[in-house]
């Protein structure tokens, strides 16, 4: 059984994508109980203070993700040091540069990250690929050491994933530049397709040997629209034909028994556009299924 403290880490920030609703995701689910549904399964659940984007005080959106990033890294790193385990509560997904570039320099003195990326994107532009120059669309590549040195490196140094430490699955939507660039570094990538025709459970296996080989600690970060819509609408970017929440839950309950399970991300909800909360549910079963000892978590009827 896990018995490590579960600390809560709002990232609050929108300034990465073209919508900012996922600005207000820590809050909304707070409201929401997702402490008191974590609680109810057996784990001591703390909130770490939020951390949150100040676009005020940075030059432009970039500028803005670069210092907010420092920031999350740095609370996300003290959070292991005191032997807790984090959950960082986004957010859009820039938020990923800084959760996993904190956990990657924790984990340094001893060994490498591994990563297993949930998500309908890539997450893999550049600044000098980006036509939208979307920062939530560049932290895959920030953390492969490609990027601004605000979001690639961090704490100094680049490559807090090595390639054959990540495992993409559920990509459906994505430009011609992130696709080479993750083919050009042998990144695997589980698209969509592959995944509806071995299923999501088979996938994730696979990745989870993949980035557990040759790794001391691996991490999950899952942004809400790699999940169908009909489960979870309330993303700033759905995309249809996505992993159903009936499928992901007992498969993410095998993450909680794993002492080399360091970190969780969730990442992209977006209260603004979750009418009646069916998001909000989903984001609690799912970080209940991965992040609680027990029974694997059953969906909610839709």
């Amino acid at each position: 059984m896990n018995t490590r403290v579960l600390q809560l880490i709002g990232a609050e920030v929108g300034e990465g994508a073209s919508d900012g609703g996922c600005k207000w995701a820590q809050p909304a689910l707070r409201e929401r109980g997702i402490q008191l549904a974590l609680s109810a399964t057996g784990r001591v659940v703390t909130w770490g203070d939020p951390v949150t984007a100040q676009p005020l005080r940075a030059s432009n959106r970039l500028d803005a993700i670069e210092h907010f990033s420092l920031r999350l890294a740095a609370a996300v790193e003290k959070t292991l040091r005191d032997g807790k385990q984090p959950l960082v509560l986004g957010g859009d997904h820039s938020s990923a540069a800084g959760t996993w570039s904190g956990v990657a320099q924790f984990l340094r003195p001893v060994g490498r990250l591994g990563l297993i990326w949930i998500d309908a994107h890539m997450d893999a532009h550049t600044p000098q690929t980006s036509d939208s120059q979307a920062p939530h669309g560049m932290p895959l590549a920030a953390l492969l050491g490609h990027g601004s040195d605000g979001m690639a490196a961090l704490y100094g140094w680049r490559g807090k994933l090595l390639p054959h430490n990540v495992v993409v699955i559920g990509a459906r939507s994505y430009e011609p530049a992130e696709a080479e660039l993750l083919a050009a570094l042998n990144v695997r990538v589980m698209t969509m397709e592959e995944v509806l025709d071995r299923s999501f459970a088979v996938c994730f296996n696979e990745a989870r040997n993949q980035v557990t080989r040759d790794t001391v600690g691996w991490g999950l970060t899952l942004d809400l629209d790699g999940l169908d819509p009909l489960d979870a609408p309330g993303t700033g970017t759905p995309v249809e034909t996505g992993i159903r929440l009936a499928d992901a839950l007992p498969v993410l309950a095998q993450c909680s028994t794993d002492p080399t399970f360091v970190a969780m991300e969730l990442a992209e909800y977006n209260p603004l556009r979750d009418f009646g909360g069916h998001t909000a549910e989903a984001a609690k079963q799912l970080v209940c299924a991965a992040l609680a000892p027990g029974e694997p978590v059953q969906a909610l009827a839709a």
